[in-house]
């Protein structure tokens, strides 16, 4: 997978993915009372960032919403917000965010906020062997620690394995897939989808052709054997650089 990239947690990126992208479901909020969406607090408007680049500042504020936190920056062109995974870090603290990516009127369920534009990444930088958190795009720096073997492959018509979707590629766009395999790596509740990375053994690792890419509304776990249905798209890109030759979207997951 090409890296930024988990959080997500991915210049404009994710505009493809449309303007009015939430919070997944976070089931830890605390109950609400009758929703009522309120707008962020305006901030002095910074410059975009060029493509990739990280942003630099001091934190004016933090509000939580599990799994994220939201910061609101000071950076040298003005103040922006910054989406990372839940962090404690205080006010004043000097921070740089990593592979941001832009999304524009994101709304925050848990914060019932709408934010004009917010940057996802992650205040680890990219190969220092922190999790990527919320940033789905952050390659896969650290190796898996899952032992995935030989997966069997699912059952059906549209049954593939993931060298199979590999191979297939441009040939599957569009079409629904099942394939069976490993959970290897999962990023919960990153704009408003789980992001799954499935393994089944087969598939040529250094090429990254054993590796597939999966969203989904469902949910897994890390080591968990799974098999997904769901619509291939090839060469999917979410812009700053964040492109999947192939990925699997909308799966509905079942569980062994």
């Amino acid at each position: 997978m090409s890296r930024i990239l988990s959080l997500v947690l991915l210049a404009a990126a994710l505009t493809a993915c449309g303007s009015n992208a939430s919070d997944a479901p976070e089931a830890a909020a605390a109950p609400a009372a009758a929703p009522v969406t309120a707008a962020a607090p305006a901030t002095t408007v910074a410059a975009a960032p060029a493509m990739g680049e990280a942003i630099t500042g001091s934190v004016l504020e933090r509000l939580d919403a599990p799994p994220y936190a939201y910061l609101r920056i000071q950076t040298a062109s003005g103040e922006i917000w910054a989406a990372v995974p839940a962090t404690d870090i205080a006010n004043g603290a000097e921070v740089t965010v990593y592979e941001p990516m832009l999304m524009s009127n994101f709304e925050s369920k848990t914060l019932q906020r709408t934010f004009d534009s917010v940057y996802f990444g992650m205040l680890d930088a990219p190969g220092s062997g922190a999790a990527a958190g919320g940033n789905p795009h952050a390659a896969m720096a650290q190796p898996t620690k899952v032992d995935v073997g030989q997966v069997e492959k699912a059952s059906g018509a549209d049954a593939r394995t993931i060298a199979e979707a590999w191979e297939q590629g441009a040939g599957l766009a569009g079409k629904t897939i099942t394939v069976r395999g490993k959970v290897v790596k999962y990023n919960p509740g990153v704009m408003a989808k789980n992001w799954i990375h499935l393994q089944d053994g087969s598939g040529d690792v250094a090429k990254g052709t054993n590796d597939l890419t999966v969203t989904s509304l469902d949910e897994a776990a890390v080591g968990d054997t799974i098999t997904i249905t769901g619509t291939v798209a090839i060469d999917k890109d979410f812009g700053a650089g964040y492109r999947y030759p192939i990925i699997v979207e909308e799966a509905k997951v079942v569980k062994e």
